[in-house]
């Protein structure tokens, strides 16, 4: 029996979150050596190199119709978003970074009413709140609650991140999903290719491997790949229940950051990890209306 555009949507974005996983403890490798700033030009540019050459072997035409819509969504998720949270990650507990993907569903859920023409249920809002909480609660469970200036930068990029993925997805649903984000990208570089010539470090040759190639991985899979797969999840799915997925994306950090960084899995994790896949479960099955097809 095929499957469902809806569900190949959800499947679709589980592969992505599984990918974005490592973009928290690939932040963490490069900006340990690397200014901040400079990762975020760099991983645009690397992710500009993919597109350019994708977009070159296939040959779709420059979507013009839709260029103010790319220059937006190239400023909330390919410059915004990473910019924001490189910076912001630098100068606050890695337990807050954990709260910004809790937040993050609610974020686009927001923006899938004002940007995709989607209305979810009170019984979709009710189990996205509860999402949110159990997963803020996991990130803060052994950290003292403490607001530093670090954390409205978190804010703005989940405003950012929450606009940018609806109006992404909403566009994907005219456009195919993967020259979305090449187009983005290619939009970016005119910024991304200078700022990397002017932030490149003096002391290049004694940066680690492990920083560079944290940076290459976030260009190509993080804000390349793993946007692509985005967007046509969304697009398929709708932007409101499948961005429900992002709240496993802790758990998959934390999976991913055990061979680097030597975590153990406890029994806590677990409670919460099975809580919240319960939650995303259900959410699948509740009411989301889409009002307004997305041009």
């Amino acid at each position: 029996m095929p499957l469902s555009r809806e569900t190949l949507g959800f499947l679709i974005g589980l592969v992505a979150i599984a990918i974005f996983g490592g973009s928290l403890p690939a932040t963490r490798l490069s900006v340990a050596a690397l200014d901040p700033w400079f990762v975020t030009a760099l991983r645009t540019t690397v992710a500009g190199g993919v597109a350019v050459g994708l977009l070159a072997f296939r040959r779709p035409a420059f979507p013009r119709a839709h260029l103010g819509r790319l220059a937006t969504i190239a400023l909330c998720i390919v410059i915004g978003f990473p910019a924001v949270m490189t910076v912001a990650m630098v100068s606050v507990p890695a337990a807050h970074g954990g709260v910004v993907l809790g937040l993050l569903p609610l974020a686009t859920t927001i923006g899938a009413v004002i940007f995709a023409g989607e209305r979810p249920s009170a019984t979709f809002w009710m189990l996205a709140v509860i999402g949110a909480l159990l997963v803020t609660a996991y990130a803060l469970r052994d950290s003292e609650v403490s607001i530093v200036i670090g954390d409205f930068l978190l804010i703005v990029a989940v405003l950012l991140a929450g606009m940018g993925y609806a109006l992404a997805a909403a566009l994907s649903r005219t456009i195919p999903g993967w020259q979305v984000i090449s187009w983005a990208v290619v939009v970016s570089l005119p910024l991304a290719i200078p700022a990397t010539v002017a932030w490149w470090p003096v002391d290049a040759a004694s940066v680690p491997a492990s920083a560079w190639g944290a940076v290459v991985f976030s260009g190509v899979f993080v804000l390349f790949v793993g946007y692509a797969l985005w967007n046509v999840a969304l697009a398929w799915g709708g932007v409101a229940r499948v961005g429900q997925v992002q709240l496993l994306q802790p758990f998959v950090t934390f999976l991913i950051a055990i061979p680097l960084l030597g975590e153990t899995v406890d029994a806590p994790m677990v409670a919460f990890a099975v809580a919240v896949a319960i939650v995303v479960a259900l959410g699948r099955r509740a009411s989301v209306t889409r009002i307004a097809a997305a041009n």
